[in-house]
């Protein structure tokens, strides 16, 4: 099974060089039960960790099962320190938040069969640890923990057992039971190397090899090990060995028998649980099942667990580093929110003022700052109406407004009210139908008609619970009777839509605002493609009929509602934007504090990994490992913040009057860039983990 030749091993110390092993050869046959001996610095622990493929000698061969081990890749060596050997440990090497059936069937959980916990119990049960199963290892004996190392060992049926120093920790009492299990598992067939220093514990071997300064000393055969160690597999020698263990209550091993062909056949007492069983026979085949989905899903929900439990076992260092995730998320999607709700209300409010608008205004463009003289000024009148109704085809609708502050009374009740003279067009451009009631029509305005459309708040402030229609009201003294109450608008901060009051265009400029011009002109278009055109010719229009020379030009303006929109949406989208850029920097940090969290545990979890490599665990296995952890806490964090940042939009929703929408993107755009910078900030503590070296790991202090 086992074959070296001249192999070395140095240690670079410092400036120093330790030569731990110095051109050794040797050969263990299958079956064999062998104890290396020698002082503390003689090289056993090195020979047993480059027998266990933990470590790699400097020059020499090494061949197992006739397998040049030096033609292998780590992949390679860790699918056969999974499958055909099994470690026992001096310091028993369990993982401390684990229970021993999860260490038992640590090593499933890197080969590719799926996990059976009937088989982990079972062993448990056959060590005699079966009311144990769900005890942590501080909650066990040193002993008992020995028997969860061993019941490890033998999980995947391994062919070799490599024991350093198996009762170096225990009592006396433990350590011949541990003995007496390991002896057992050589009767029934296994190959048993162990390194020991102490004499006692050597005698349960079949062989004996004495080392001294990396070399061997010894080499000898111990004769008074057992009657029947030189035949484990015969009759005589498997009842014997049968019988020794049922008198100290030890479980019983099958006893391994062969075909002429020489191939291992199945005991005659199959029925019978035994630790053997579990082993003697070699690694399991690995089925069609556990090559599929239940084995993907099984290591998938192998390492959520233990992520979450890396991540309660350290509750306050692991909310330290979600607090930057947090933040982040949360104000990510606050600002969101209030953007989204910004950026609808603005759609709302401009929808209220009508589709496709232009509004042609007296004087320059506001934002040119230009102050004009009374008669520099543009003024627009009915013929103005006339003309553009006349001349530009892609005008669908033309009204005049003028606008002034009215004091409405009712009842003993008075409120200030926006005044608004327009033309019975108006109501089918500002979507402002009446709900209750009816718009005024033609003749009432060519009438000059004293009647009113009036919104909700001045309904609510002057008519409370009753019914307005038909009621008069007087605005400035002026009695008006209400025909019709207008549909809602909303309001904001700054602006109540629905404290208006309509009135016919001629009626205001004659009998209550006193205005000879209008003081802006709508104008709707018919198609939303035809607007600048449409926009173009009525300011054409307006230069000609006005024969305004170069010089007043600027005397009036034409506003586009769709600009307006435009430039509102891209203010709170550079404002979103700004949010949202602080609070990326927010999750920058918590990124960063993931990984030196990360990199904290890998340093305080080395020997874990080192376990874990024993066992089987490749690169990409740990760093799948460490990568999840990394995910589990930026994302745990992530829907925290999500939570925080809902409660942040419906707080400033509810007392700062400010419209905000949590939206699914908004949500799924946080979670996604938590969930990347877990990823992206875990890679290097995890490729860090990955790349540490078996022996190097489980020496670390």
């Amino acid at each position: 099974m086992i074959h070296l030749s001249n192999v070395y091993k140095t240690y670079e110390r410092g400036e120093s060089a330790v030569h731990a092993l110095r051109g050794v050869s040797l050969e263990i046959a299958e079956g064999e039960f062998v104890a290396i001996m020698g002082p503390s610095g003689s090289g056993k622990s090195t020979l047993l960790h480059i027998l266990g493929l933990l470590d790699v000698p400097d020059s020499g061969d090494y061949k197992l099962s006739g397998q040049d081990v030096h033609t292998l890749g780590d992949n390679k060596l860790a699918e056969m320190r999974n499958i055909s050997i099994g470690f026992v440990f001096q310091h028993f090497n369990l993982l401390s938040r684990v229970a021993a059936l999860e260490n038992v069937m640590l090593p499933k959980l890197y080969s590719r069969q799926r996990p059976d916990h009937n088989q982990g119990k079972k062993i448990l049960a056959e060590v005699g640890l079966a009311d144990r199963i769900t005890h942590t290892p501080n909650e066990l004996s040193g002993g008992q923990q020995q028997r969860v190392a061993i019941a490890r060992a033998l999980i995947n049926k391994p062919k070799l057992i490599l024991a350093d120093e198996p009762t170096g920790n225990l009592d006396s009492a433990s350590a011949i039971e541990i003995m007496e299990i390991i002896s057992g598992l050589n009767r029934a067939g296994l190959t048993i190397v162990m390194v020991t220093h102490e004499d006692d514990i050597a005698k349960y071997a079949r062989r004996i090899i004495h080392m001294r300064d990396g070399v061997i000393q010894k080499d000898e055969a111990n004769d008074g090990a057992a009657s029947t160690a030189a035949h484990p597999d015969s009759a005589e020698g498997f009842a014997e060995a049968r019988g020794a263990m049922a008198d100290k209550g030890m479980p019983l091993p099958y006893q391994k028998t062969t075909d002429l062909s020489g191939r291992a056949r199945a005991p005659r007492n199959a029925g019978q649980a035994s630790l053997s069983s579990a082993s003697h026979d070699g690694p399991a085949a690995v089925s069609a099942e556990g090559n599929g989905w239940r084995t993907l899903l099984a290591g998938i929900q192998a390492n959520l667990k233990q992520a979450w439990r890396a991540l309660t076992s350290n509750k306050v260092r692991s909310a330290l580093s979600m607090i930057g995730i947090l933040i982040g998320v949360a104000a990510v999607i606050a600002m969101l929110a209030i953007g989204q709700g910004a950026k609808k209300s603005i759609e709302e409010q401009l929808a209220s003022l009508g589709s496709n608008l232009l509004i042609l205004h007296s004087g320059p463009p506001r934002n040119q700052g230009i102050s004009m003289s009374e008669g520099m000024v543009t003024r627009f009148t009915e013929d103005d109406l006339a003309d553009i109704r006349r001349e530009i085809n892609t005008v669908s609708n033309v009204a005049g407004m003028v606008q002034g502050r009215g004091q409405a009374t009712y009842g003993g009740k008075n409120w200030s009210t926006q005044a608004i003279g327009a033309e019975p067009s108006y109501a089918a451009m500002h979507a402002s139908v009446p709900v209750i009631g009816r718009f005024f029509t033609d003749d009432e305005q060519r009438a000059k008609a004293r009647v009113a459309v009036i919104g909700l708040t001045l309904v609510r402030e002057l008519f409370g619970n009753a019914n307005p229609l038909g009621e008069f009201m007087k605005i400035n003294k002026v009695n008006f009777q209400v025909i019709g109450v207008l549909p809602e608008k909303g309001a904001t901060r700054f602006w109540d839509q629905d404290d208006v009051v309509i009135i016919p265009l001629t009626t205001a400029m004659d009998r209550l605002l006193g205005k000879k011009y209008l003081d802006h002109i709508e104008i709707e278009v018919g198609r939303a493609e035809d607007i600048e055109n449409t926009q173009t010719d009525i300011h054409n229009l307006i230069i000609r009929t006005h024969r305004l020379p170069p010089s007043r030009h600027n005397s009036f303006d034409i506003r586009n509602l769709a600009e307006m929109k435009d430039a509102l949406t891209q203010t709170s989208r550079v404002m979103a934007w700004l949010l949202s850029s602080i609070a990326a920097v927010s999750m920058l940090v918590g990124g960063i504090g993931i990984m030196n969290i990360m990199l904290v545990s890998v340093t305080e979890r080395t020997r874990e990994i080192g376990v874990r490599k024993a066992v089987g665990a490749r690169g990409h296995d740990i760093m799948v490992q460490f990568l999840v952890e990394a995910m589990v806490i930026s994302l745990v964090g992530g829907f925290i913040g999500i939570l925080l940042g809902w409660l942040i939009s419906l707080a400033v929703s509810t007392f700062a009057g400010w419209a905000s929408l949590v939206t699914l993107s908004s949500i799924i755009l946080a979670v996604s860039f938590s969930a990347t910078i877990g990823i992206v900030f875990g890679l290097w503590p995890a490729r860090q983990a990955a790349r540490l070296n078996p022996i190097d790991a489980l020496r670390y202090e």
